[in-house]
């Protein structure tokens, strides 16, 4: 089949050319949104999943819609080691310049705005990270004292103020929240709290790892009352089905019916792999129909294709000591394991392998679905540390 045409897209955030099964989800935000816009009740929305299950491009899609229905957004990805006012402050400028073009909410914008420059200016010190053009001299008084409990609550009020005047929204659409620092959360949670007390305009949209729950819940008691959190997983059979074959029907091309179950079995349904496995497909596959023997033909293709770039750049990054740690839960299978099974395997006490696995759910490497029990963030995960540590001598590291 012909590469150019070939209508699959694997790659982190990359839009697939069909979103299939989250409707509801979509239509879910959409709802929140517009109910905080006109002053009613609704919770902001965190969405939990794995990695590759499309969390990023789901948070794209929202926020496209968001501003196709005229409300302004924010769209922030959350690295480690950036701060909480790092991260916002420049793209609440951009937002708050295109409010003040809007005449009724000018005056309100400008006000904010001093409120931005009294926020970066007071806690440049402490967080030396904050990098933000300054439209205008500070405001005294407003959002200024160094606190940043106080003062980003004093300047989400005055955004809320001006998307109110506008007659709009302003929703903070942030990626990868479980990486936001531990003492920060909490401020950004009391700060939306304040701003949903006076009923103003202000929403967050984020997404994260399934372990961004507890942690929120951890940062303020009320965050579960504050926030939803939908759970985004694979998709089921016929949602896969519908992935993998509308694209290739709008190209022409079909699918046999059972090159498509093929797919799924290999995948489990993750959005990602099936991405990588439809378009490995395609390039093998000489004409329409894609068969069976086109797609095994193609596992081998996609697997490698997921060995050297969506794992490899995970495996990379860790320690030789998180290596085996990783290594002896993909002894186990899948997971959920017992954190006393991995050190069983390991040969070591729980106690003395607790920092490594602090640190692989501080990178986002693995989770804690309950208390003691570790699993993978990123599915089939086990089945490539079986191929990329083989046998056994990594045991005897």
């Amino acid at each position: 089949m012909d590469p150019i045409t070939n209508p699959y897209s694997p790659g982190a955030g990359t839009p697939p050319p069909e979103l299939a099964g989250r409707d509801e989800l979509l239509n879910k935000v959409r709802i929140a949104i517009e109910r905080i816009r006109r002053g009613r009740s609704a919770q902001s929305i965190l969405v939990l999943g794995l990695r590759g299950v499309g969390k990023t491009v789901l948070l794209d899609q929202m926020r496209d819609d968001a501003e196709a229905a005229g409300f302004y957004t924010l769209r922030i990805e959350a690295p480690e080691n950036l701060s909480l006012p790092a991260l916002i402050a420049p793209e609440l400028r951009v937002t708050l310049l295109r409010l003040s073009k809007v005449e009724q909410a000018k005056s309100y914008s400008v006000l904010a705005l001093r409120a931005l420059a009294g926020f970066a200016t007071a806690l440049k010190v402490k967080f030396q990270d904050i990098e933000v053009g300054l439209d205008f001299e500070p405001e005294p008084g407003l959002a200024d004292n160094g606190d940043l409990e106080h003062d980003l609550a004093a300047l989400l009020e005055a955004v809320g103020i001006a998307a109110n005047k506008a007659s709009s929204a302003v929703v903070m659409f942030i990626d990868e929240l479980q990486y936001v620092e531990e003492d920060q959360l909490p401020v950004l949670i009391s700060a939306l709290h304040r701003c949903a007390q006076r009923k103003l305009p202000v929403a967050l949209v984020g997404a994260g790892l399934p372990q961004l729950r507890g942690r929120m819940g951890r940062a303020k008691s009320y965050a579960e009352r504050l926030f939803e959190f939908p759970e985004v997983g694979a998709l089921n059979e016929a949602e896969a089905a519908l992935a993998i074959t509308k694209p290739a029907e709008e190209e022409g091309v079909e699918f046999e019916a059972g090159a498509v179950a093929d797919i799924f079995n290999e995948t489990n349904g993750y959005p990602y792999f099936i991405q990588e496995w439809a378009k490995s497909a395609w390039d093998i596959a000489s004409e329409s129909p894609i068969t069976l023997a086109d797609v095994d033909a193609a596992s081998t293709i996609a697997i490698a294709a997921l060995d050297s770039s969506f794992f490899r750049v995970r495996f990379d990054r860790l320690t030789p000591s998180e290596k085996r740690y990783l290594r002896a839960m993909a002894d186990l299978g899948p997971g959920p394991h017992r954190s006393g099974d991995i050190a069983g395997k390991l040969e070591r006490p729980v106690q003395s392998v607790a920092p490594i696995r602090n640190n692989l759910i501080k990178s986002g490497m693995i989770w804690s679905p309950y208390h003691g029990d570790t699993a993978f963030t990123v599915p089939l995960f086990d089945d490539f540390m079986k191929r990329i540590m083989p046998g056994d001598e990594w045991k005897e590291v």
